[in-house]
């Protein structure tokens, strides 16, 4: 079959990789893609939120499935309008996008499905904001805005002046905002591929949020991940199981559309090895992808159109035992402003591979960064501080100038 993959950063490029070795895909398109995805598939300059257009161009190719990275087509309802068409797309619909669209709406689905999550508050501008601030000020403040918002939606922070003039701007923005208890423990990352048919975890995986090494400075898209993550065991993985996906996979499979796609499901253990869930995203996570992407034994392909299609439960989908790491590489001034459009130098791999993600080739065919995380170096191996090795080995024959990373990923697990 040929398959089109929508966005164009480290997630796609992985999951074009995973899909290039698949015995049942023959062809792949890429909807911007980047410079990595490029080499061995078609890339499509379009609106990847414009559903008109990429149904168009499922037609005029003769594309079998859709396979969407970025959660904004989702809810712009990308997956509505492919299915109405009869096209296969593995992404869930707007209605069930809302997940990751509205923090709000997330809140109470969890409520009424008896997931545990963190208590909140809805703030608007007929709130008391010092009260507020009061009732949770024995931690961190926990600020989430109820918008899409590219991943600068939430703010962690001691300083009340920060919390409440973080507030008084999205409320402004808004309309409200979700003030949450601050939920202690260590975090965690599990994607449920589902459908009405079935669910399958992947290894969970541990993501470095924060922009330098020991967790320290500003919050970021992510800075490197690996799989497994050692703190879900089998009694908290149980747990999980029990208290939040089987649950989840229940509501999301009795709503008018069935969910087809991938749960995301940010977890806190706290130190009884209980799951609270922090957040729900509607699409694999970027670079948790880059890292369970290659466990996957079964042909991705195959698991991918049998989601879209409602029959996961007719597929037996299997993983490799080993351990994968990634490191990202970012931008000079990333996570703020960035400076683009500078030279790439890679030099020769022996083991691993660079996942693309803001990447891009210039008029004279040079490879160039055109955004805030550049690549990914990413190791697989039998141990994890092996894939550690092969991947910060990638990293050292990489150059762009100006660009940084952290050299810490998986000490939580090391």
């Amino acid at each position: 079959m040929d398959v089109l993959v929508i966005g164009g950063g480290g997630r796609e490029h992985a999951l074009c990789m995973g899909l290039m070795e698949s015995p049942s895909v023959s062809e792949i398109h890429c909807a911007p893609g980047n410079a990595g995805t490029s080499i061995f598939a078609w890339n499509h300059d379009i609106d990847i939120n414009d559903s008109g257009k990429v149904a168009a161009l499922v037609k005029a190719n003769g594309i079998d499935l859709v396979v969407v990275g970025p959660e904004a087509p989702l809810c712009k309802g990308l997956a509505n309008r492919l299915q109405s068409e009869g096209i296969p797309c593995f992404g869930p619909v707007a209605e069930l996008a809302n997940l990751e669209g509205s923090k709000l709406h997330a809140k109470q689905v969890m409520q009424d499905a008896g997931v545990p999550t963190a208590d909140f508050q809805i703030l608007d501008s007929e709130s008391n904001l010092d009260s507020a601030l009061d009732k949770f000020s024995d931690n961190p403040w926990v600020i989430k805005r109820d918008v899409l918002a590219g991943g600068k939606g939430v703010v962690v922070t001691s300083d009340r002046d920060v919390a409440k003039s973080f507030i008084e701007e999205s409320i402004a923005s808004d309309g409200i905002v979700l003030l949450e208890a601050f939920l202690p423990g260590e975090e965690a990352s599990m994607l449920v591929v589902m459908d009405e048919s079935d669910f399958v975890t992947l290894p969970c995986s541990q993501d470095h949020k924060r922009a330098y090494d020991g967790d320290d400075g500003p919050n970021t898209g992510g800075m490197g991940a690996y799989a497994p993550a050692p703190i879900v065991d089998d009694a908290v993985y149980s747990k999980v199981i029990e208290r939040i996906v089987e649950p989840m996979h229940t509501w999301c499979s009795n709503q008018q559309k069935p969910y087809r796609g991938v749960l995301y499901v940010g977890l806190m253990i706290d130190s009884q090895g209980d799951p609270y869930v922090v957040e729900f995203n509607v699409r694999f996570g970027d670079p948790e992808c880059q890292v369970t992407i290659p466990l996957i034994q079964t042909d991705l392909g195959e698991m991918l159109m049998a989601t879209a299609c409602g029959r996961l439960s007719e597929t037996d989908v299997g993983f490799i035992d080993a351990h994968s790491l990634t490191v990202v590489l970012a931008a000079e001034g990333y996570p703020g402003e960035v400076v683009k459009n500078r030279p790439i130098e890679i030099g020769e791999i022996e083991e691993g591979w660079i996942n693309h993600a803001g990447t891009g080739i210039d008029d004279d065919g040079e490879l160039i960064s055109t955004g805030g995380r550049v690549l990914s170096c990413t190791g697989i191996a039998d141990s994890l501080a092996q894939a550690k090795d092969v991947a910060y080995a990638v990293l050292d024959v990489v150059e762009l100038e100006g660009s940084h990373f952290r050299t810490d990923i998986g000490s939580r697990a090391l």
